[in-house]
């Protein structure tokens, strides 16, 4: 390919198929220069390094899933949207395991709020969670929950991680019914139980 057809955004979309191919963590600037045919020294006009390269991926690549959650969430609540929710995430991970690796980067938080990407991340997980009815400190708490839980299970299941007999699928029906449960009767913030 030619050098006049490089932009930021071809190297960018260029680059999430290298890391679903080859891995995120096998992604460079040389690899990439290659699959354009051109010197790294070319890319550098576009991306200032490795780390500017993986940060622009991984925003693009948070893009891409809050895209698909939010097409499978839309006109949903309760327990209908979790389900939706962690469905669309698990597809996601699964379907591009480079680019689902790169949104788990940490992103300067600079960058994050120039983000309209992760700024709608968080108004459709915490509208989602608006529904069981939490509000602050909570809702941090919920989303760290729904975080960690998904991403074990995603980072788990792709690596072969679930050796035993039973269907994954249906335990990952489980922890989502697990999760609607423990979101329903969240130990809220405060409040005694007593």
């Amino acid at each position: 390919m030619v050098r006049a057809g490089l932009t930021v955004e071809r190297l960018v979309e260029a680059a999430a198929e290298l890391a679903d191919e080859a891995g995120f963590d096998r992604l460079s600037v040389s690899a990439l220069a290659r699959r354009f045919g051109v010197k790294d020294a070319s890319l550098y006009s576009h991306v200032r390094n490795l780390q500017d390269l993986r940060t622009r991926l991984g925003l693009y690549a948070g893009g891409e899933l809050i895209d698909r959650i939010a097409a499978a969430v839309a006109g949903r609540a309760g327990k209908e949207a979790l389900t939706a929710f962690a469905g669309a995430y698990r597809d996601y991970a699964l379907e591009h395991p480079g680019r689902y690796a790169a949104t788990q980067i940490r992103i300067d938080q600079a960058l994050i709020a120039d983000s309209a990407a992760l700024r709608r991340t968080a108004e459709i997980t915490y509208g989602m969670l608006r529904g069981y009815g939490l509000q602050e400190p909570d809702l941090t708490d919920a989303v760290r929950l729904l975080r960690s839980t998904f991403h074990g299970y995603c980072v788990l299941e792709s690596a072969g991680g679930f050796g035993a007999d039973r269907d994954v699928r249906a335990s990952w029906d489980k922890a989502v019914d697990a999760l609607h449960l423990a979101l329903t009767h969240w130990p809220r913030e405060g409040k005694s139980d007593d």
